[in-house]
């Protein structure tokens, strides 16, 4: 019997996906690559960079193909009594901002006197602790991936970033291009930590300003190949959707802010394939739009909000528990202590293996699904 075709998205956060890490570390285990076929995975900023370690591992054949994955959260990880003081004078400076108790100089990331100082501040740390290129280019062999050139080998990879220079969102695909070490570096570039990345002339930002994560591409025939569209989209969700109290402190609506900005791109993707999926249900397309999408059946997607009346084609996210995410702000999206991280990747692994369990039983709710098609 085929197996189902799956694609994985992964959303970003910083920090904060070190439980996307945990959650595909538990996927893996759980041998789903046994009774699942993994046709894509695609990510935005920290999403991207978890979902490049482990598309780098699948495409090597690594057992573990989670190794590389835990081992650069470990070096990502402070370490030593140097890195530990650096990351919590950080995170708890930016903190102190945020709540307005100290006041800040803005400072370009550009900027050389800013580079000057973050220079002389980490010296005597490892240098994939204090330099992300060199953290990517220790744990993925880029020269080796230029060397393969466009892959159509499954799974594909699809990295979201925002052109700053034409005001285009960007997919960079592995199908299309061998990935680059600057495209992941595109994905992350926080416009007031880093400075824009510039591949071939133009300059790129955080993909929380493109699509976080790419999800609508992921059914698209010209951006992963007519043979690569999946039947279920497995959605890895760092930001909150709620919140309990409006906010009216300053960090409390820095920290909402940003839930809400690495949301909106999502949602709208959401809810623009449940559109498709519910004409679907109705036969409301006429044959002529039918032939341009070349989708034929629902395909299965999270609910956006508890509070939407539930579809057959619903599964569940892989999402931290409200308890946890409590617990979780703005600053420890930056926040690189060793309680942080290995807190964040056990709480992905119990999540992946919860949403396991949940979506087998959503799925055995559901009528046998016909031949999907794309969009």
């Amino acid at each position: 019997m085929a197996k189902t075709k799956i694609a994985i998205a992964c959303q970003g956060g910083g920090s904060q996906t070190a439980f996307t890490a945990g959650a595909l570390k538990a996927l893996c285990e759980a041998r789903v690559i046994e009774e699942f076929e993994i046709v894509s995975i695609s990510g935005t900023s920290g999403g991207a960079v978890c979902a490049a370690l482990v598309w780098y591992a699948f495409e090597k054949e690594e057992s573990p193909p989670w190794g590389r994955l835990m081992a650069f959260w470990q070096d990502n990880t402070a370490q030593g009594w140097l890195e530990q003081t650096f990351n919590s004078f950080v995170v708890g400076s930016i903190r102190m901002v945020n709540r307005g108790l100290i006041p800040t100089l803005q400072l370009s990331p550009s900027s050389p006197l800013l580079q000057n100082i973050v220079s002389a501040a980490t010296i005597g740390h490892r240098e994939t602790f204090r330099d992300f290129r060199s953290l990517l280019e220790t744990h993925i062999d880029f020269n080796e991936i230029a060397s393969w050139g466009p892959r159509r080998k499954r799974p594909i990879l699809m990295i979201g970033a925002a052109n700053v220079s034409t005001g285009k969102l960007t997919k960079f695909i592995s199908i299309r291009q061998p990935i680059r070490v600057e495209h992941i570096l595109a994905s992350c570039a926080v416009p007031n930590i880093f400075p824009a990345v510039r591949i071939d002339g133009d300059g790129y930002w955080d993909g929380l300003f493109s699509d976080n994560p790419p999800l609508q591409e992921l059914m698209q025939p010209d951006s992963v190949g007519a043979e690569n569209l999946p039947e279920e989209i497995w959605l890895i969700k760092i930001n909150p959707t709620t919140c309990e109290q409006i906010p009216e402190l300053p960090d409390d609506i820095v920290d909402r802010r940003n839930q809400l900005e690495g949301n909106i791109s999502m949602f709208q993707q959401l809810r623009h394939l449940e559109m498709i999926n519910n004409m679907l249900l109705q036969d409301a397309f006429q044959p002529d739009y039918l032939a341009k999408l070349d989708i034929k059946a629902p395909v299965r997607i999270p609910r956006s909000f508890s509070t939407d009346p539930h579809k057959p084609y619903h599964i569940p996210f892989i999402e931290m528990p409200a308890d946890l995410q409590k617990t979780l702000d703005f600053e420890s999206k930056l926040d690189r202590s060793s309680f942080n991280i290995e807190r964040l990747i056990a709480e992905g692994e119990r999540s992946a293996r919860r949403f396991l369990q949940e979506r087998a039983a959503a799925v055995s709710d559901q009528p046998p699904a016909k031949s999907r098609g794309g969009l």
